[in-house]
Parts: structure tokens; C-alpha cells; sequence
């Protein structure tokens, strides 16, 4: 524990290379520190690897599902690091291109990694003795449940992380996220947050159909949202696109660029999920009905 605190009292000392504003954008391509960003990420790291240790010391748990785990997490781990401090951070704040991907990134590469490793438990064993008998009743609090239950049913996180998705996307909230590094920051939690819900409903809480069909709503919605941008026929993110002449695009090209990336890589990513979780579902129900025979 000692160690996360020194490592976070070194990260706030850190000054951000870059911030949304145009003085800010003097310098070349080059990586973010934002010490509300690459803290949390220092810690999550640092907590991560000192609860797996003691885990590892106390229980049986078996090399080859430990190293599974740890691979999807440092793997989920370093695309959202990479999203959030690489260069692309820095490119999308001049283009939305780019920013488009920062954010496909963080939704649709890292949540499902991190989801897939859950790092909950490993948290948790971070903490110190007391930390985790108060985090541990925190969590086995029947408010705690209610509230976990409720935000990972399938239909409820599906919503919660198409509301995050539509609303940050109205253009004027978008605009403003892009002018404004506190709300830039809000929303990159809040698009991590629901995705990590959405994630985990479709992955451990609903049934393998119902989570088809949860991913195939998202890829739909997100396509809808794509589509609009990439076929609007003028500029709707009149500061997002600003820069864009100076990279050889025209506004609305970089417009729809962006919406076009949405709309179909986005949409492959959750239309493969989508088909996987179809071909278990089959595979399942193919083996309950041949057990019958």
C-alpha cells in the first residue's frame, strides 16, 4: 500500500504535456501525462500485480488460468495506457480521426480484456487487512448488491453504455469535451465505466443468446450513430474538426472518417463478439439436446 501512495505522489507531481487548447499544440506527437490519467493507471497496475501476488501465496489457483487472466488484463491494461497517454491521445486532439479510434479503443478493446481478467478480486487483496475487511463488506452490502445487480443486468448496462455513447456524441456536449480537459476527462470515465459494465454483463451475468443479441442492439445503435455523422451532408463538430485542414483533410472529411470508423470496424468488433457468443449458445444447446437422446 505504501508503495501505490509513493507511486501516486510522484504521478501528481508529473505535469500534463498536453491539454485540449490550442496553445497546447505547439509541440510535435508526443505522449500524455495527465496526472489525473496516468495515476489511476499506475495504481490500477500497481494494485493489480501486489493483490495477485498474495493471491498466488494463498490459494491453489491454477498457473494456466492465473496466466490467462493476467494476460487479458495487461493486455486490456496496456490498450487503454496506450488510448489514453500514446500519441494517439495527442492526435486526437487535432483530429477526429484519431480520436475516434482513441475511443473505439477504449470501448471495444480494453473494457472487454479488463472485464475478461476480473481484476476485482486481486483489488481487493491490494488492500490491507482492514482495507479488505471493509471493502469486503462493502461490497457484500445488500445496497452494494442491489446496485451491482441492477447495473449488470444485460438490458440495464446495454442502455447505460448506448446513453453514454449517444449523449457524449450530441455535438455540442462533444465540442465542449474537446475545449474543455475536465469534461474530456468525464468522459473518458464514463465511457470506460459503462463499458466495463456492458462487458461484464455480456460476458459473465447474461446467457449466451441474450448477450448475441445485446451485442448485435450495440453494433446496431453505434452503426446508426456512425452512419449519421459519416452521411451528414455539413460539419457538426465545429471545434473537433478545426484542425483538420492542416492535415490535408477538409472538416467534413474528417467528420466522416470518424463517423465511417464507428460504423464499420466498431461494428465488426461487436458483430464478431456477437457470433462467437451465437456459436456457444449452439454449441450448448446442440449438447443438452444430444445428452436427451
Amino acid at each position: 500500500m505504501r508503495e501505490m501512495i509513493v507511486v501516486l505522489m510522484i504521478v501528481m507531481e508529473i505535469s500534463p504535456a498536453s491539454a485540449h487548447g490550442k496553445d497546447a499544440h505547439s509541440s510535435g506527437a508526443t505522449w500524455t501525462f495527465d496526472p489525473w490519467i496516468v495515476a489511476p493507471l499506475a495504481i490500477m497496475a500497481a494494485a493489480y500485480a501486489f493483490g495477485s501476488v498474495k493471491i498466488l501465496r494463498r490459494t491453489a489457483l491454477g498457473d494456466g488460468a492465473f496466466a490467462l487472466q493476467l494476460g487479458f488484463f495487461v493486455s486490456g491494461w496496456a490498450a487503454l495506457a496506450a488510448a489514453l497517454t500514446s500519441p494517439l491521445h495527442w492526435l486526437g486532439e487535432h483530429l477526429f480521426t484519431f480520436h475516434m479510434i482513441e475511443h473505439e479503443v477504449v470501448m471495444a478493446v480494453s473494457a472487454p480484456l479488463l472485464a475478461l481478467s476480473r481484476p476485482v478480486s486481486a483489488f481487493v487483496w491490494a488492500l490491507p487487512r482492514r482495507g479488505r475487511h471493509i471493502a469486503g463488506a462493502a461490497m457484500n452490502s445488500a445496497v452494494m448488491r442491489r446496485i451491482w445487480d441492477w447495473s449488470t443486468r444485460g438490458l440495464n448496462a446495454t442502455l447505460m453504455h448506448g446513453v453514454a455513447i449517444w449523449a457524449w456524441h450530441l455535438p455540442w456536449l462533444f465540442d465542449a469535451s474537446v475545449t474543455d480537459i475536465n469534461l474530456h476527462r468525464l468522459q473518458h470515465l464514463s465511457f470506460l465505466l459503462t463499458a466495463l459494465l456492458f462487458w461484464w454483463s455480456i460476458l459473465w451475468r447474461c446467457s449466451r443468446g441474450l448477450a448475441a443479441w445485446h451485442l448485435f442492439l450495440t453494433m446496431l445503435h453505434t452503426g446508426i450513430l456512425g452512419a449519421l455523422m459519416a452521411l451528414a451532408p455539413r460539419v457538426l463538430y465545429v471545434a473537433q474538426t478545426a484542425d483538420a485542414l492542416a492535415w490535408g483533410l477538409t472538416p467534413l472529411q474528417d467528420q466522416q472518417l470518424a463517423g465511417m470508423l464507428m460504423w464499420v470496424p466498431t461494428g465488426t468488433v461487436y458483430a464478431g463478439a456477437a457470433l462467437i457468443m451465437l456459436a456457444l449458445w449452439i454449441k450448448a444447446s446442440g449438447s443438452r439436446d444430444f445428452s436427451h437422446v
